[in-house]
């Protein structure tokens, strides 16, 4: 059985200055739409941003999104608040695009998103009422390269009961 595959996902928080084809882009966004879904609702929308001035007020505005700044792109994951499991369903989408990310040839890290960083980066990008940014990812070609890994640990697996 070969995992390789997700054991090459892993946080890059540095990038090359070269751009990510739209066709890169493009997969990566049918890799994310590919995520599971309650109900099958669909409730996530993505903004794909590459614009350097808007890439610097997403650091600005999230002190654990600097690396934001040297990538070429930042993909926000966002989700309706009023579908009952946007959470989930943007959790599936969002693991979906670093691993798709990691398996073309690309780095990438995910950025959790709190309600104190909600209100600057939605007006950064006109982010309509009802939607939550579920998380960032600054995305693009690895300037460094983490060995593929896994952080299995047996005694955290309990079978039949914990």
């Amino acid at each position: 059985m070969n995992l390789d595959f997700i054991y090459k996902r892993r946080s890059v928080r540095k990038f090359k200055p070269e751009p990510v084809s739209d066709a890169l882009l493009d997969e990566i966004m049918k890799a994310a739409m590919a995520a599971p879904s309650g109900r099958n609702h669909q409730p996530w929308e993505f903004i794909i941003v590459r614009d350097e001035k808007a890439r610097h007020g997403i650091a600005k505005n999230h002190a654990n999104a600097q690396m934001a700044k040297e990538s070429p792109v930042v993909i926000a994951v966002l989700g309706k608040k009023d579908e009952k499991w946007h959470v989930h369903d943007c959790a599936a989408a969002t693991e979906n695009i670093l691993l798709a990310a990691a398996n073309l040839g690309l780095g990438a890290v995910w950025c959790g998103m709190d309600e104190e960083r909600q209100r600057p980066i939605k007006e950064l990008r006109d982010v309509p009422d009802g939607y939550w940014i579920f998380s960032l990812i600054p995305l693009g070609f690895a300037a460094e390269t983490p060995p593929p890994r896994t952080n299995y640990k047996p005694e955290k697996v309990h079978w039949e009961r914990f």
